[in-house]
């Protein structure tokens, strides 16, 4: 436990905004498995998956809840993925 008020402050902040991150790397790991299990399957929804997975990627990058570069991965990943999904089926 911190000794001063202001220590105590910190600590309560840091939590809410360590629930708040947990939340969004959550729904950005989500989307973006939901998008390469579409991809996989090769289901016709697979481009707006990957497009809605891109989308939380961004915004979880602008509110550092991720680091940039873990981003710029995660959407080359899906966009590799998506590419190999549409170039195998024509």
């Amino acid at each position: 436990m911190p000794n001063r008020k202001q220590g105590n402050k910190a600590a309560r902040t840091a939590e809410r905004k360590r629930l708040r991150n947990r939340l969004v790397r959550r729904s950005v790991k989500t989307l973006v498995t939901k998008a390469k299990s579409a991809v996989d399957a090769r289901e016709e929804s697979a481009y707006q998956k990957t497009k809605l997975a891109i989308s939380s990627v961004d915004k979880a990058v602008s509110k550092g809840v991720i680091h940039r570069n873990k981003g710029a991965r995660l959407k080359s990943l899906l966009m590799r993925n998506l590419g190999k999904g549409q170039g195998a089926t024509g």
